[in-house]
């Protein structure tokens, strides 16, 4: 945290809160000196705005440094865990009693005699959808919000994607579970989840998880948590839940000012941006947006890199002044705050960071120095990025010129069976995420890196370029002669047949980089990378199988990102049919989703002829935009 301010701190340890069914939430109430009287005796004087944070991560950890900073200058803070967890009572079912107990604790807030009636919610994560899921229903008292890489729509980010299962979910419900209350009343229960969460891999690699089979089923509630995120493919109204999805609420939303913060190597990123979008169009607002080169949860740690990429010096924000001047700005009516502490940063209600445009060496700390710069923008998305159509070609090319229609040369000849690229896609050995060199054990790597496979046992120096896999297809440009800017969410327009009756496609959009004497192979750096199962091309809604052989139009929408392609960089897609373990490996089998039994080979094939022009649709931002 940046230096603590004028006030003295002082704080009164788990508070019970009431919700309306009873349930007492442990609240731990961070004053500055002289600001009233406890929490539960109206006793004293003066009165403050207050700042909320609900969090399942046990109040009294690392948010405690936000207590006092927030209290020292001049705000009542209110730290919560939320239902289940640590001190508060009840029954923890992740993320579906969020929106209800975040707003009786706003109405517990606002009757208090030290609070002046202004209620201001931060915080990152699960922290950022207790605050938008609250602000769903719109609770009087709430005056300005500032949410930090959180959610839109847990069907679309951070849970499941394109119809896929996201197993960060998996490794996040044992983390969970290993310091639930259950775990810490009981030795031997806490034992085995601790075990079970320091071996995530050996979960995920007996997927699906059956009933009872788990470690979770010793902590039921975080074991039914586990089966609806794996079993319900079908976006339905279990999905409706104001802290499952804000999508039906965007119109209800308070009207508040609200700052959201996004990272373009975080799993939020297309969430964050989701958000602005939806409520800058609708709210007075003023909405304002974020977006760095970060990954999750680091923007107050001041890091310049997201996994094996640095972006420079310029990279870091000030995290905690920034906020600051926000809530001094709209709890305390101070116009002046955010214009003169924050300066140059509001110029604009979007900023972003473009990457790219640093030496592509190895830095001091061994990193890619891809470099980057801020910029400020009036919307997103941009209005300058024009839809620039690439086409892939039989060759692997990547160009913006269409295919040739075919030659069919004399009646009854066949197409050329260069329209299309097949692959087998055995579900047993799925395509490999991206790894971190640095931390080869990591299950889930964040950040940018070059795509590799994990080196084998034994084997020294970086792994096989994963684009050297029989069921990797790399489609990339020339050499660029000049450089071009990608800002925005580049879409992949798949045509593709499957011998399966389900089959997943991915994309990834990579920066190819030219080899150097530090990367003599070059450096294939990942920038984002989304996945689309087959059954759900349609309609996220309902699934429907495919019929082996049909060729259907697939649409990938990538998350958002910001980069500069330098010259002599070749802009690469990659496609495929898993992307594990980041996403759960499809079986081909049709069976219904988390249940199946069986795995199956199939063989997957991506059309590049005149009528089925497989494409990448890229934000194309001129320099004259």
């Amino acid at each position: 945290m940046t230096a603590n301010g004028p006030y003295a701190v002082r704080v009164e340890r788990n508070v019970p809160v009431p919700l309306a069914d009873g349930t007492r939430l442990a609240t731990d109430v961070y004053f500055p000196e002289g600001g009233g009287g406890t929490a539960g005796d109206a006793a004293g004087a003066g009165t403050w705005p207050v700042i909320l944070q609900r969090t399942p991560y046990d109040k009294c950890g690392v948010l405690k440094a936000e207590g006092h900073f927030f209290a020292s200058h001049g705000y009542v803070v209110a730290l919560q865990d939320v239902r289940g967890r640590f001190a508060s009572e009840g029954v923890f079912e992740p993320f579906l009693h969020e929106a209800e107990d975040g707003v009786d604790t706003v109405r517990w807030l606002i009757g208090q005699p030290w609070c002046d009636g202004r209620i201001g919610t931060t915080g990152t994560s699960y922290l950022a959808c207790t605050q938008a899921a609250l602000a769903a229903l719109d609770p009087p008292g709430l005056v300005v919000q500032w949410v930090s890489q959180g959610f839109s729509n847990y069907h679309t980010t951070r849970s499941r994607r394109g119809g896929a299962y996201e197993h960060h979910r998996t490794e996040w419900l044992l983390r969970m579970a290993a310091d639930s209350k259950e775990a810490q009343a009981d030795p031997v229960l806490q034992e085995a989840l601790e075990r079970a969460h320091h071996r995530p891999a050996d979960w995920i690699g007996l997927w699906p998880v059956r009933p009872g089979m788990s470690p979770l089923a010793l902590v039921p509630s975080y074991e039914r948590a586990l089966l609806d995120f794996m079993t319900r493919g079908d976006y339905d109204e279990w999905w409706l839940n104001p802290a499952l999805s804000l999508e039906p609420y965007y119109d209800r939303y308070a009207d508040v000012p609200a700052h959201f913060l996004g990272s373009w190597y975080d799993p939020y990123a297309r969430a964050v941006t989701d958000n602005y979008v939806a409520l800058a169009a609708r709210k007075r607002g003023p909405v304002r947006l974020i977006m760095g080169p970060w990954v999750h949860g680091v923007a107050a740690l001041g890091w310049t890199h997201a996994g094996d990429v640095d972006f420079g010096p310029d990279a870091a924000i000030e995290y905690d002044r920034l906020r600051l001047a926000w809530f001094d700005r709209w709890l305390k009516g101070r116009e002046d705050a955010w214009r003169d502490q924050v300066q140059e940063q509001v110029a604009a209600p979007v900023r972003i960071f473009v990457m790219g445009g640093g030496t592509g060496r190895r830095n001091a700390d061994g990193r890619l120095d891809h470099g980057g710069r801020w910029r400020d923008e009036q919307a997103w998305p941009l209005a300058g990025a024009v839809e620039t159509r690439l086409y892939m070609h039989a060759s692997g090319e990547l160009s913006a010129d269409p295919p040739a229609p075919a030659d069919l040369g004399e009646p009854g000849a066949q197409p050329d069976p260069a329209a299309a690229t097949s692959y087998t896609f055995d579900s047993r050995d799925p395509q490999p995420s991206a790894y971190d060199p640095r931390e080869p054990e990591a299950l889930f790597p964040r950040g940018g890196f070059d795509l590799r496979a994990r080196p084998t046992s034994g084997e020294t120096g970086p792994g096989v370029p994963l684009g050297n896999r029989h069921d990797v297809l790399v489609f990339a440009t020339e050499p660029l002669a000049r450089e071009v800017e990608v800002t925005g969410s580049a879409v992949v327009e798949l045509f593709a047949s499957s011998t399966g009756l389900d089959t997943d496609f991915t994309a990834r959009l990579v920066d190819w980089c030219p080899p150097n004497e530090d990367y003599p192979e070059g450096y294939a750096l990942e920038l984002c990378q989304t996945i689309q199962r087959a059954r759900y091309r349609d309609s996220r809604e309902q699934a429907t199988l495919l019929e082996p052989g049909t060729i259907y139009r697939f649409r990938l929408t990538l998350p958002p990102t910001s980069n500069l392609f330098a010259r002599g960089h070749r802009i690469r897609v990659d496609i495929s049919s898993s992307d594990f373990p980041r996403f759960d490996v499809n079986p081909n089998t049709g069976e219904p989703l988390g249940r199946h039994r069986r795995m199956a080979v199939v063989t997957n094939s991506v059309y590049h002829d005149a009528e089925h022009p497989s494409a990448v649709v890229l934000p194309v931002v001129t320099s004259d935009a």
